[in-house]
């Protein structure tokens, strides 16, 4: 492992390719093997032993084959259920998602904020810490986005069945007058314009796409690891779907990354 190796980043499937996106901006320079583990999505249904069996092989996967130097779990899910465990068993830095109840804590005027996750993140110990955290004057009200993960996964971005999700579960939190929408999902992120459509542009939505990228400049910089070269990185997916379907949801989420596709088992 040096300054020349990739960045390892991992989701249950493509929604952490809005992750992807943010690390490619801030460090264009640098290698990125992204493996979305699709068999196995999405990891909001499963339990965190699950979830943690599936994280502990993929980072080997990242350390053994591609000899990363460091690596960013995109998925808030996995985040929430293992990362404690994950980083008592590897050496190498490892940086997670976590819901921006922070910032939109600050951002509230109406001290009533929504939050759109999944079911394994929502019902996780590590996301109740974070709530009570900063409840107090704020009253946070998390909706479960059932089927919506699915969707993104076959890249319907548009379709009429995503839409309808997306309204069904953006009414229920309008009906609790809130002014600001935490995602907690990195999928979710790819449907930002229909939760913008529902409210007029009129409610601030906020991810932690960006301050991730961010603190992966920090830790790259804090253990010597930052790639000096100026050339551009490249990209590689990976996915244990040998269907075509991972690499339509890539082509139509991501259409301007050139890649290279691997499969792993």
């Amino acid at each position: 492992m040096n300054n020349s190796s990739p960045i390892g980043i991992f989701d249950s499937g493509v929604g952490g390719l809005s992750v992807v996106s943010q690390i490619s901006n801030v460090l264009p320079n640098e290698d990125l093997i992204y493996v979305a583990d699709s068999k196995y999505s999405p990891y909001g249904n499963r339990s965190e032993k699950e979830i943690f069996i599936r994280s502990e092989k993929i980072i080997n996967l990242l350390i053994k084959k591609y000899h990363v130097k460091v690596i960013v779990i995109a998925c808030n899910t996995a985040t929430a259920a293992c990362i404690k465990e994950l980083r008592d068993i590897f050496s190498i830095p490892i940086v997670g998602m976590e819901p921006a109840v922070k910032p939109a804590n600050n951002l509230t005027k109406t001290k009533r904020v929504g939050i759109l996750a999944t079911t394994g993140t929502l019902k996780s110990s590590k996301f109740a810490a974070l709530l009570s955290h900063y409840e107090g004057d704020t009253k946070f009200f998390s909706q479960p986005c059932q089927g919506l993960v699915e969707q993104i996964e076959k890249g319907l971005i548009d379709a009429p069945d995503t839409r309808a999700i997306v309204n069904q579960n953006l009414a229920l939190l309008e009906s609790k007058n809130i002014d600001v929408i935490i995602l907690g999902c990195t999928h979710f992120v790819f449907i930002r314009h229909l939760i913008e459509d529902y409210f007029n542009q009129t409610i601030p939505i906020i991810d932690t796409g960006f301050a991730v990228a961010q603190q992966l400049v920090r830790q790259l910089e804090a253990n010597n690891l930052s790639n000096i070269r100026e050339s551009l990185g490249h990209f590689i997916f990976c996915t244990n779907d040998e269907s075509d379907q991972p690499r339509k949801a890539l082509a139509r989420l991501m259409p301007d990354i050139n890649f290279q596709l691997e499969i792993f088992n």
